[in-house]
């Protein structure tokens, strides 16, 4: 007879957190959780307190990313629970494995009025995968196994776990085998599905017989953990790669058959995208930046669409075929069909796989001047430069949301296929920067994080610098110092005019001397000569983060890497590093 343990519910679920193996936990909390803070202290886990709860999410989210481990997050219930929101629909819409547990009023009190009651799952349910309520205490191991298993399986994604008061605080006699797991559960993706053999037997003619095929690559590469997959199958069969901001990293940027950015911003890609005779998208959903806003695939090119979600295919652009699989999973065996043809498509391909590495040669030769420019106040491409002269391989770029990821997704250079850029590209929110690092740093101990934010996201979550020294991380926080919410002062530029800025501009504000007041390492960057050296102190400073603030142009005209297509038309060739 297994042993009972008398616990409350709280604590039935922290022990079923450690029994999934959870890393670092972020969270706020409230009287509704307090017995699953007091089981999460006794039972030593790594609980982490954050000052604001959306921000729990986006750490989470990070560290997700670069670990594969689901995140796991918690806030109380009204204002705890809607904080969540933004957060929850980042994760989400980016396909990140993650558990939220969130506390909820006594059941026989409820909507009665009381403190802080609000129908927040209501609120919750459209921006997670599911929402699970504890209506029974006995059935927290079942449930909570049922979160992990929803939130790692085919597109991965957040669930909501919502826990009554009344059963976070009772006590039942559990049996103590209830307490167990799925090893399958404990990363994402848990489950790996094949398409069809026909449909693959299919795809293998279709790229084996195009002289110019492309691979469209997204944030579903990483969500598989197929870069190398990617890599390998693009080099064995001579298929250039292009990618989206978040499924950067699909083939290291230095290979040869890299195409870079497609879309808004793109370097070379859209180019091959017009001659290509056979686009192999995969783990993309094409949406609106991907896609120039769903002007950028040309009419009658076959495409192959590989997603693992069947309800992204014929959103956006048509399909010839469409496989419904795992990234991973589906290229492996896609390969063994390709290899069991007869000849080797990439030997017919000589001409086209050289003109596309010397395109790409001749494009960094066009924006070099840029990406070296003395000029002062300091441009982003020379910032961005630096940052790729100075991150060692295995270092970590995260990116916030807005000009941030676009400058990032441009110009910044993974250097080995895998996720080494982590921009929030799910939703797109401000306000990553700071707690993306956070999850980033906590995830991969040892590696360098650079976190890349503009003032106004890191106005946001300003706070979350004291959770990062009281965790006594060590990462490097660039703020992109504009005085302005630069991507709506520029798009406000291109519509309206010089001069023409409404709400737009932010107070002088030196961030070097706010993050030495928070207890962080604090370097003011005036000169692009010193960036370099600032990047090198910062990499040496092992005890604290180090903020960067970094004085870049007030000019709107160049705040973009690009002129954004809903603003202006631009002619063919027009850049901007």
């Amino acid at each position: 007879m297994s042993e009972k343990l008398e616990i409350t519910g709280g604590e039935a679920i922290a022990r079923m957190f450690a029994a999934h193996e959870v890393g670092l936990m972020f969270g706020m909390g409230g009287f509704q959780l307090l017995p699953f803070y007091d089981a999460v202290r006794r039972l030593k886990l790594n609980h982490n307190l954050i000052n604001d709860e959306r921000c729990a999410v986006f750490a989470a989210d990070a560290y997700t990313k670069v670990s594969g481990r689901p995140g796991v997050c918690d806030a109380t219930l009204g204002p705890g629970a809607t904080n969540l929101v933004t957060g929850l629909a980042e994760a989400y819409n980016a396909g990140t494995a993650m558990v939220a547990l969130v506390g909820d009023s006594h059941r026989m009190h409820s909507w009665k009025n009381m403190t802080q009651e609000a129908r927040q799952l209501e609120v919750l349910r459209p921006v997670v995968k599911d929402v699970l309520r504890v209506e029974k205490i006995e059935r927290i191991p079942e449930l909570v196994r049922r979160a992990f298993a929803v939130a790692t399986s085919g597109r991965p994604g957040p669930v909501v776990l919502d826990v009554p008061e009344d059963i976070a605080h009772e006590v039942h006699a559990f049996d103590a085998d209830a307490f167990h797991s799925s090893p399958s559960y404990r990363r994402a993706p848990a489950l790996r599905c094949r398409p069809a053999s026909g449909d693959l037997q299919q795809a293998a003619a279709m790229l084996a017989g195009a002289a110019r095929p492309l691979m469209l690559c997204g944030g579903g590469v990483h969500i598989s953990d197929a870069a190398d997959t990617v890599q390998a199958f693009a080099r064995r069969f001579g298929i250039p790669v292009a990618h989206t901001m978040s499924g950067k990293g699909a083939i290291s940027c230095g290979d040869p058959l890299n195409a870079g950015l497609f879309g808004r911003y793109s370097r070379i890609a859209n180019e091959l995208i017009a001659k290509s005779d056979c686009l192999f998208v995969v783990g993309c959903k094409l949406g609106e930046v991907a896609t120039r806003r769903y002007d950028l695939l040309p009419a009658g090119t076959p495409i192959i669409h590989l997603d693992i979600v069947a309800e992204e295919f014929d959103r956006t652009a048509t399909p010839s075929l469409r496989l419904w699989g795992d990234v991973q999973a589906t290229l492996q065996d896609l390969g063994e069909r390709m290899a069991a043809q007869a000849g080797a498509p990439s030997a017919r391909r000589e001409d086209y796989l050289a003109e596309v590495d010397q395109a790409m040669r001749t494009w960094r030769e066009s924006v070099h001047a840029k990406l070296t420019a003395a000029e002062t106040p300091i441009g982003m491409a020379r910032l961005m430069h630096e940052i790729n002269a100075t991150l060692p391989e295995d270092g970590i770029l995260v990116a916030d949301g807005g000009f941030a990821a676009h400058w990032g997704g441009l110009l910044f250079d993974t250097k080995r296929a895998g996720r080494g850029f982590v921009p929030d590209r799910g939703f797109a929110s401000i306000g990553y920067g700071i707690p993306g690092a956070i999850g980033a740093a906590a995830a991969a101990p040892g590696r360098q994080v650079v976190s890349l934010t503009g003032d106004g996201g890191c106005n946001m979550s300003l706070g979350e610098l004291e959770t990062a020294v009281r965790m006594g991380l060590a990462f490097t926080l660039i703020v992109v110092n504009n005085a302005a919410s630069g991507y709506i002062k520029a798009l406000q530029h291109l519509m309206y005019g010089s001069g023409s800025y409404q709400s737009s501009d932010l107070a002088e504000t030196n961030y070097a001397n706010v993050a030495r007041a928070l207890g962080c390492n604090g370097i003011r960057v005036e000169d692009p000569a010193a960036i370099q050296a600032a990047l090198q102190a910062a990499y040496a400073c092992k005890d604290r983060p180090t903020i960067l603030d970094v004085v870049v142009t007030r000019d709107p005209a160049h705040m973009l890497p690009g002129v954004d297509s809903r603003a202006a038309k631009i002619k063919p060739g027009d850049r901007i590093a």
